[in-house]
């Protein structure tokens, strides 16, 4: 316990300044982007006065240093400024958007953890044999499938071909809990599967070399079945490199599930997104970038966590 405290002091002290180097790095680039921002608020139609009014009130003419004093000002208060006309509170857009693509986020690790734990253990006890080759095959196409992709296919199959889920659209679970899972279902597996086949990989080769070590061999021979050894010892000695990878994996499936978003028309992050950079609203991108970001390195943190409480050797150290 004292080992997972004094790691967590580390990564909390750490975290302003991984916040502090994310903001700014997000706002220099979207500096750079195509538009004006005065245009885009006021309308083409507005004349240069009106704009140099708009851009004086916004401190848009102050130095770039300047401008990020003062919204970094902005974030500490949480004021993510507003959108382009009609104006909205960009922090409560996106706390209406962002529980969706956590929801999205998580059925997707799930599905990958279970895809990945079930035939990568299959994999690594079945070693060299049909199962073995036919599982690669498996893992081999769905890491070269793009989740976007992945996504159009089942829509095709699925939904439009057998009429067993819906296309698209969202029913939140307080309504309809069938429908909401119908509505998560085809999502959350073009979000997991492509995710899951490279943690396939990962999975069979930590446990075949956990297999090939002294204590097992050791264990069995001395009368201990040897479904008992893999459940108690190999599995969960085995599980400390894929636990590492999936968080990792974490930062693919937020993003990934941006783009799954706006292919199954769900009103999350995605469409936020891609309604801030159709009406060039600097302050939405910036907002939904940012929340991604920072909370890519909450769930390594919270992996880091994990890492020590699967692996007793690292807590001893």
């Amino acid at each position: 316990m004292a080992n997972i405290l004094r790691l967590l002091g580390r990564r909390l002290l750490a975290l302003p300044f991984m916040v502090l180097g994310i903001t700014l790095l997000v706002f220099v680039i979207l500096q750079f982007a195509p538009g004006d921002q005065a245009t885009t608020a006021l309308g083409e139609g507005a004349s240069e006065e009106a704009k140099e009014l708009y851009r004086q009130e916004n401190g848009l003419n102050d130095p770039i240093w300047l401008q990020y004093v003062h919204f970094l000002g902005r974030l500490v208060t949480l004021d993510l400024g507003n959108t382009t006309p009609p104006a909205q509170p960009i922090l409560g857009i996106i706390a209406k958007a962002f529980p969706l693509t956590l929801q999205l986020t998580f059925w997707g690790v799930i599905i990958a953890v279970v895809l990945s734990l079930l035939l990568g253990v299959t994999a690594a006890l079945f070693r060299d044999r049909w199962q073995d080759q036919l599982i690669r095959v498996f893992s081999i196409a769905a890491v070269a499938t793009p989740s976007f992709w992945l996504g159009i296919l089942l829509i095709q199959w699925l939904a439009l071909g057998v009429h067993a889920f819906p296309s698209g659209g969202f029913v939140p679970f307080s309504e309809d809990p069938v429908a909401y899972f119908k509505s998560m279902a085809l999502p959350a597996l073009a979000l997991g599967i492509p995710v899951s086949a490279s943690l396939i990989r990962v999975v069979r080769t930590s446990m075949v070399e956990e297999m090939d070590r002294d204590y097992v061999r050791t264990a069995i021979g001395n009368g201990v079945p040897r479904p008992e050894v893999i459940r108690k010892n190999v599995l969960r000695n085995a599980l400390v490199t894929p636990v590492t990878v999936l968080g990792l994996r974490v930062g693919y499936l937020l993003g990934g599930a941006v783009v799954i978003e706006m292919i199954f028309s769900l009103p999350g992050m995605g469409q936020l997104i891609l309604n801030g950079i159709t009406n060039s609203d600097v302050n939405l991108v910036q907002g939904v970038t940012l929340t991604i970001a920072i909370t890519f390195v909450l769930v390594n943190i919270i992996v880091d966590v994990l890492y020590l409480l699967i692996n007793p050797r690292i807590r001893t150290v």
